[in-house]
């Protein structure tokens, strides 16, 4: 009789335990709704969706996220209070829609004429990128994963061709982007602002006259081929371009160490994916506008460095209106001049653009 009681008493420990571990794991799975500036018809949706899936695979026990198209919560403008006051937990964003809080956000974004995405990817993740990206959305309350990267953009598009930079004179372009439009208006150009969703109808019915918007795959797929004729390479404007997730501090602190350095991995891998899967879109669109008949030019030698060299001049300035800006774009040169050092020796096999003429480190480092 004693030796049964006492089995029945470690049962009853043993259950009691597993219920306790039932307990414990049911209350410590968190439920995050999420969503993104992007609307379901946008390719880009797709860098998020990647995210929020993979999270959900790897933490799934700790986290679960309910991944929302943008639009069907609020507005993609709305995203960021959203997600900066706890509304929602989490939003997926391109850093360059907030450049009007902080002239910061837009090198975190793109840059025209600097960055590819082999360099976006260096910097994020071994020359200290990830930390800029912490410190400016750290002011808002929020904790911020890049995991996103597409190259180099297609450029303007439209029914006008625009073959050299006299062509830009006096045109009115949809162009998203600060230090962007600073210098298309150097240039002689006037920058537009519309949302993707605008674009089509603006170019169909000439109301800009020429637009540019993401990359080669996801302009197609915007139906971008059914009212453009021409298309002027390369995408100057941004030459790569950064997506990630904004995540409210609060709900990124409730989670554990270990759930947060799961959603990192998350983003580290899309990282890695959205970069191939853009460069693989981008080839099939490319194929898909030429079928369509869309005639493609490209800049010569002499508007490149034209380019190039207004693309410094207001990177310079931009540095010494805002001391965080100046800080990012301190960093990225910084960087560039450091894997000199060894891309430059790697030629013809290296993975990043040679510079001959790069802003200047000591008038950037002047503004700090």
């Amino acid at each position: 009789m004693k030796n049964l009681k006492t089995t029945f008493g470690l049962t009853g420990l043993a259950a009691g335990i597993a219920l306790a571990a039932f307990a414990s794991t049911a209350q410590a799975q968190e439920r995050w709704t999420m969503t993104t500036t992007w609307p379901d018809n946008l390719d880009l949706i797709e860098i998020d969706r990647h995210w929020a899936e993979l999270v959900n695979q790897l933490a799934g026990d700790e986290l679960q996220i309910e991944f929302r198209a943008g639009g069907t919560l609020m507005p993609g403008t709305e995203v960021f209070d959203a997600t900066e006051t706890g509304s929602i937990e989490a939003s997926g964003d391109w850093p360059g829609y907030w450049a009007g809080r902080s002239s910061a956000f837009s090198p975190l974004a793109a840059t025209p004429s600097l960055f590819n995405g082999v360099d976006y990817l260096n910097w994020i993740q071994q020359w200290g990128g990830f930390e800029l990206y912490q410190e400016v959305y750290g002011q808002y309350n929020m904790v911020y994963l890049p995991y996103g990267i597409t190259n180099n953009e297609s450029g303007f598009m439209g029914r006008t061709p625009i073959e050299s930079l006299a062509d830009l004179d006096g045109k009115r372009l949809r162009l998203s982007g600060r230090d962007q439009g600073r210098v298309l208006e150097r240039l002689g150009g006037s920058q537009v602002t519309l949302s993707g969703g605008e674009i089509y109808q603006a170019v169909e019915r000439g109301v800009v006259d020429g637009a540019e918007f993401s990359t080669p795959g996801v302009d197609y797929n915007a139906g971008f081929a059914e009212v453009v004729e021409y298309w002027a390479t390369p995408g100057w404007h941004q030459s790569a371009s950064v997506f990630g997730v904004m995540i409210n501090k609060d709900a990124w602190d409730a989670l554990s160490e270990e759930t947060q350095e799961k959603l990192k991995i998350a983003a580290d891998a899309t990282l890695a994916w959205s970069l191939a899967w853009s460069e693989r879109q981008s080839t099939e669109g490319t194929v898909k506008f030429q079928e369509a008949g869309v005639e493609i030019s490209t800049y010569g030698e002499e508007d490149m460095a034209r380019i190039q060299e207004v693309t410094n001049e207001v990177i310079v300035e931009g540095a010494c209106e805002d001391p965080l800006h100046a800080k990012v774009y301190h960093s990225m040169i910084s960087y560039l001049q450091h894997y000199a050092n060894w891309r430059d020796v790697s030629v013809p096999y290296n993975m990043s653009r040679s510079f001959d003429n790069l802003p200047s480190l000591e008038e950037i480092e002047a503004c700090l």
